[in-house]
């Protein structure tokens, strides 16, 4: 078990837009994202310690009780949002001052600072050539930085496969992991055959990234408050 129990924090997620002053549509992308946001709070509103919220133009920011549903959040987003692409900063940590449930904002603490030293070094190792890029970076306050950095590393790895994905490709396997049944149902829903989708998800390499994925969301799993 990497969080021991007596370990108690919070989760910060910063999500940052991409390239957001280049964007011809602005407004619609940011209504797009209030509805997201909206949706995302609704939808998880037993792990939301603080409701998400857009803190700048092109970043938003909310906090959780715990981990067990964070990469399914930042799936959710990235998927209502294409094909806008966002960054997110996963900190670990404690908040030291009065949480708002209705609003993350003013909320300070080392959740936070970890939330924000992710998304600096995002941007940071985006625009330096030969560094491996990623767009979902974790940092947590006070643990073994060794299995941080593995998580980071598959994290990569995890960005690098979707990367490879086609326009198909993607709503095929967006659609499997949001109803996590069969390529039957997958492609009922999309008016596809079943044939289709197993090829598509074979060319996307969609079990190693399932399998990646798990890995990561078992670990994040062990995050729990004891005081909600």
């Amino acid at each position: 078990m990497f969080f021991s129990p007596d370990f108690n924090p919070y989760v910060a997620i910063i999500g940052d837009l991409q390239d957001s002053r280049q964007l011809e549509d602005r407004l619609q992308v940011q209504e797009k994202l209030k509805a997201t946001l909206n949706f995302i709070n609704e939808s998880y509103s037993a792990d939301i310690a603080s409701k998400f919220t857009i803190t700048l133009g092109d970043e938003f920011q909310g906090l959780l009780n715990n981990g067990a549903n964070i990469m399914s959040i930042i799936a959710v987003i990235q998927h209502r949002m294409q094909p806008v692409n966002i960054r997110f900063g996963i900190g670990v940590g404690d908040v030291t001052t009065t949480i708002n449930r209705d609003l993350a904002i003013g909320a300070d603490g080392p959740a936070y600072y970890k939330a924000r030293q992710a998304i600096d070094h995002l941007k940071s190792s985006s625009k330096r050539h030969g560094v491996p890029k990623a767009d979902i970076r974790l940092e947590v306050d006070g643990k073994d930085q060794g299995t941080v950095m593995l998580l980071n590393t598959i994290l990569v790895l995890l960005t690098t496969i979707k990367s490879s994905w086609t326009d198909r490709q993607r709503e095929i396997i967006w659609d499997m992991l949001e109803h996590n049944d069969s390529q039957t149902a997958v492609g009922d829903r999309l008016g596809i055959k079943q044939s289709s989708v197993h090829k598509s998800l074979s060319g996307a390499n969609f079990n190693t990234y399932r399998e990646a994925l798990l890995q990561v969301e078992e670990v994040l799993g062990e995050i729990r408050r004891t005081d909600v």
